[in-house]
């Protein structure tokens, strides 16, 4: 069988059990006498809890308990005030006080013998408040702004500057000055947040629905107070997570305090209405951007002020500026982060957090910009194209972005553009076409593989990482595959467990950066111990060979200098004992990120149709060109640019979570009024890949695409938008009323 390694669009190694159900999600795992826990969440979003009436609900069929402030035992570990050491570790509520902080915030779990009986008991539980006027969270908020302490990312400063701000925009002879809005955004992934708590004295097993395995068992640790080789996490698959599954949140560690407390396992599903607040949200934003330039388009100086808001309970500051430091070439420029706290969920990461809403903002001011000066969107930001980071003064381990710009501009038909606004249309609907930068950074952190190559040629690879959805398994296949020029078929992997070796989290688009560069060097330090063998191997016909001469294509251990002189591997094993050669290796960063910044960079192009009579908008076209170093398997990095492309349509058109400025509930907390496209949103997209060789930013050669094809496409839509009607919308999501209000 002619092996299929890195690159091919091969199917995914699990797609056969995901099609016909053979897939087991958190939400499937049965065990015996398995109970079920349904929340009790609450209706105000400030003040305490004045009574709790639980007799009702614990006299009805199958409940086994009611767990309230008042009878919940003590986690031995629990900190109300300590949050974890990343923007992973939230501050949680686990039922150990009547403090409410936030409206739909856990206050009561109803546990029962089946999921029905969960459910009447929860709504039977009667409470009564002393409410509390809440704090508003943006827009409306008038509290005054604070400097958080960090950004998720440590490597990001809160604030910076470079240059002379004052002076620059003092002499600029073209300047802009808006502002842009982004309102609270939910991640909704379509599997909930599900976990299955199993105890065995004092081990615990908890099959969870989580993008990291291994801070979940850690963080659940601390809480209980144990080691963390006592707690399992398992997740064999994942229903989607957008960032919502990164951190711990409560409903995982109640259901461990849940099982524990009526000595059964326990599954606690949070229903649709549950994940509006507990489980995380972007932030919404208000972001001022300044431009200053000379009239030829030369940036001169530049700004960008994000405010966010987070919870009064925790503090999580949505990264908005960061990419502005590095994108384009400005002497001076000034970026700075600030919070507000509103009594809301807790913000959290999500798909670009900080990179999505802070690109729209960005993107759109230097549209404005091109405007201003009349010249094509694209032209502005070639001449201000940014050969070095100027904020690290690095120069970038690779960046092919002036050939996405060429590529994708002719794949979509930029040339066919018209440059005056209201100047394309058919008949009654207006055409615009708009474009944007997309770029991400490229995250590597320590993870941990083991492979093992046995006598009769096939490989086990064993690591830790969960696949949210992304296709990380069948990437982490191919890499083990290709190392050894063998079929993927005969590669088993060993993965979403934490008894296997130990990888991070699944987000910031690193698991194939991270996980994957572990793999490359475990195969590595296999083929090493199976060069070492042959050279010591009498009978071998590389003996006395030099090490370095010696290369592996299919299965063959061979000589560079003359490929007939070789063998198979199994061949050489089954020689010396037959006895497998397997290697663990911890991979992590060098001194790499000191000396380069590494980004993914790519150009994201849109063109929509809109009825000049009703303001209904329809995205009839989007080509995205991407560069990404390395691509592992082009099916499913296509898959994840297609996915990242939708979300920009998502967020620029529909998503909004409203709060009731009066309580700061959700008012739309559910997926008839919370709007996501479906597939008549979506037009045809073509997403492609421009070729890029990178061998600096990680063994692996990868770089991370989850997220990138999010942070373009919001702008260019909102700006193909502003191309088509003259109307120039700051504030998502941009719908048909502020198309047809809105006064240029």
């Amino acid at each position: 069988m002619e092996p299929k390694l890195i690159g091919d669009p091969i199917d995914r190694i699990d797609g056969k059990q995901k099609v016909t159900g053979g897939a087991r999600y958190s939400a499937d795992i049965k065990q015996p006498e398995m109970a079920y826990a349904v929340l009790v969440m609450s209706t105000i979003a400030n003040g305490t809890i004045r009574d709790i009436d639980t007799a009702s609900a614990e006299k009805m069929p199958g409940v086994l308990a009611i767990m309230t402030h008042k009878n919940t035992p003590k986690l031995p570990g629990y900190d109300a005030n300590k949050p974890g050491a990343t923007a992973l570790g939230r501050v949680l509520h686990l039922l150990h006080d009547n403090q409410v902080d936030y409206s739909n915030q856990p206050i009561a779990m109803a546990i029962a013998d089946s999921f029905e009986h969960a459910v009447d008991a929860a709504n039977h539980v009667r409470v009564t408040y002393q409410p509390k006027t809440p704090a508003p969270g943006l827009p409306t908020s008038k509290a005054e702004p604070f400097r958080p302490q960090k950004l998720p990312r440590p490597d990001d400063p809160v604030d910076t500057q470079r240059g002379d701000l004052t002076k620059a925009m003092a002499s600029a002879e073209v300047s802009l000055k808006q502002t842009y809005t982004t309102p609270t955004q939910i991640h909704n992934a379509l599997e909930p947040h599900t976990s299955v708590a199993v105890w065995e004295g004092k081990q615990l097993t908890i099959y969870q629905a989580t993008q990291g395995i291994f801070p979940s068992r850690e963080r659940i640790a601390e809480y209980f107070a144990l080691p963390p080789e006592n707690v399992r996490v398992i997740a064999q698959f994942v229903g989607g997570g957008f960032g919502s599954k990164g951190p711990v949140w409560a409903d995982g560690v109640l259901a461990a305090m849940a099982a524990q407390y009526v000595k059964r396992p326990v599954k606690l599903e949070l229903r649709r209405s549950d994940m509006f607040g507990m489980v995380g949200s972007r932030s919404a934003t208000t972001q001022q951007l300044e431009i200053g330039a000379s009239r030829s388009g030369d940036f001169l100086g530049m700004a960008h002020r994000s405010l966010n808001q987070t919870s009064v309970f925790d503090d999580f500051s949505e990264p908005a500026g960061i990419l502005t430091r590095v994108l384009y070439k400005c002497p001076s420029q000034e970026v700075t982060h600030r919070s507000i706290r509103a009594n809301i969920g807790a913000t959290s990461p999500m798909r670009a957090p900080g990179e999505a809403p802070g690109m729209f903002a960005l993107e759109s001011a230097i549209d404005e910009l091109a405007y201003q000066l009349n010249m094509d969107p694209i032209a502005l930001r070639l001449k201000n194209y940014a050969e070095t980071d100027q904020q690290k003064e690095l120069p970038f381990s690779s960046k092919s972005l002036r050939e996405c710009y060429q590529q994708g501009a002719e794949r979509f038909g930029w040339s066919k553009r018209t440059a005056a606004p209201r100047s394309m249309r058919d008949g009654n609907i207006l055409i615009g076409m708009g474009m944007a930068t997309a770029t991400y950074p490229t995250i590597r952190d320590e993870a941990s593989a083991k492979i093992k190559f046995n006598a009769d040629g096939t490989v086990l690879l064993s690591i830790g990482t969960q696949d949210i959805g992304t296709g990380s398994y069948t990437a982490m296949t191919q890499l083990a595959a290709n190392a050894f020029g063998i079929s993927t078929d005969l590669v088993t992997l060993r993965a979403g467990d934490t008894r296997q070796p130990k990888t991070p989290v699944s987000g910031g688009s690193r698991t194939t950066a991270s996980a994957g560069s572990a793999v490359v060097q475990a195969a590595e330090a296999v083929i090493l111990k199976a060069k070492q063998l042959a050279l010591n191997d009498l009978k071998s016909p590389l003996k006395g060979q030099k090490e370095s001469d010696m290369v592996v294509e299919k299965g063959r251990l061979f000589l560079k200098s003359d490929p007939k002189k070789g063998e198979l591997l199994t061949t050489l094993l089954k020689r010396n004992g037959g006895n497998a050669l397997e290697a663990s290796t911890s991979s992590k960063s060098g001194d790499e990120k000191e000396k380069y910044s590494m980004y993914a960079h790519g150009a994201q192009f849109a063109e929509v149709r809109i009825d000049e009579a009703l303001g209904e908008i329809r995205v009839s076209k989007l080509t995205g060109a991407y560069a990404a170093g390395r691509i592992v398997n082009a099916k499913t990095a296509h898959s994840q640019l297609v996915g990242g492309i939708v979300w920009g349509v998502s967020m620029a058109l529909l998503e909004h979570a409203i709060h009731d400025p009066r309580t700061n509930r959700i008012m739309n907390a559910n997926l008839a009024e919370y709007h996501v496209p479906v597939n008549a949103d979506i037009p045809d997209i073509d997403a492609f890949f421009v070729d890029e060789k990178d061998e600096i930013v990680n063994p692996a050669g990868v770089k991370g695409i989850g997220e990138i094809g999010i942070t373009g496409s919001v702008a260019a839509i909102a700006n193909a938008i502003y191309h088509a009607t003259g109307k120039r919308i700051r504030e998502l999501p941009i719908t048909p009323d502020k198309i047809m209000s809105f006064t240029a």
